[in-house]
């Protein structure tokens, strides 16, 4: 059973319950931190890949498990990070890199799997993560891009291009129109993948092109942010012979 305890925002004094998140081990079973209820909440005011994560085990199998560490966002704007007992901070390296993916297997079932997620700890596992996720749609040739976008991976596959933004910045509006220029002169739709979300003028110039925008969660999940994101999150890859949607109008 998942913990909640009770936590106040040294900012503005606010009163919450924060419950611990869980997650999948490799076993099925789910793992959900240990809080400690005897410690005050931080804020989190500089963030670094090492301060993101936590070690935990799974009390199933045993497994040590690498998972987010605990954070609620108050109302006022304040990040704070939860204390967790029993749990070391996990060192992971920081800095963009580049990961190679394996071809897929082929468009999806009629009825697709659940989405296993990749934890998302370097820029390289957020590039997995996008991969596994477009494979998960039917994408099944997904592969590094020919050609390197200005920020992040560019990964591609049959009748797509999708860019993967790994750094703390949102994403413009020039890097929506970069990836959409990209695939109209390859007759590809375009999908693009941010950790640091997108700015209020990135999310209306990707809306008047219709291109799907998600955000990567900690967990690599990727979370649709505009409507052509939940098309395509909920339809999947076009079957063969058809493009999921007309960028070009």
């Amino acid at each position: 059973m998942r913990e909640s305890v009770p936590v106040r925002c040294p900012a503005c004094r606010r009163e919450h319950v924060y419950t611990a998140p869980a997650y999948p081990c490799v076993c099925g079973a789910p793992v959900a931190p240990r809080l400690d209820p005897a410690a005050a909440p931080v804020v989190a005011e500089h963030r670094s890949w090492d301060d993101e994560w936590i070690g935990a085990a799974c009390a199933v199998c045993g497994r040590l498990g690498h998972w987010p560490h605990p954070e609620l966002g108050c109302p006022c704007g304040t990040v704070l990070r939860i204390p967790v007992a029993g749990a070391d901070p996990v060192t992971t390296p920081a800095g963009p890199s580049t990961a190679r993916v394996e071809p897929g297997a082929g468009p999806p079932e009629s009825a697709r799997r659940a989405f296993q997620p990749h934890a998302v700890r370097t820029a390289r596992d957020a590039v997995t993560a996008a991969a596994l996720y477009l494979r998960w749609l039917g994408y099944g040739d997904v592969r590094r891009a020919d050609q390197r976008p200005p920020n992040g991976v560019g990964l591609a596959a049959r009748g797509l291009l999708a860019q993967v933004d790994p750094t703390v910045r949102p994403a413009a509006p020039r890097d929506v129109e970069c990836l959409w220029l990209t695939a109209m002169t390859e007759s590809a739709d375009c999908v693009y993948f941010s950790l640091a979300g997108y700015t209020d003028a990135a999310r209306a110039r990707a809306d008047s092109l219709a291109v799907p925008l998600f955000v990567l969660d900690l967990a690599g999940v990727p979370q649709p942010v505009n409507d052509s994101a939940d098309a395509l999150n909920a339809d999947g890859a076009p079957r063969p012979g058809r493009r999921a949607r007309d960028q070009r109008g």
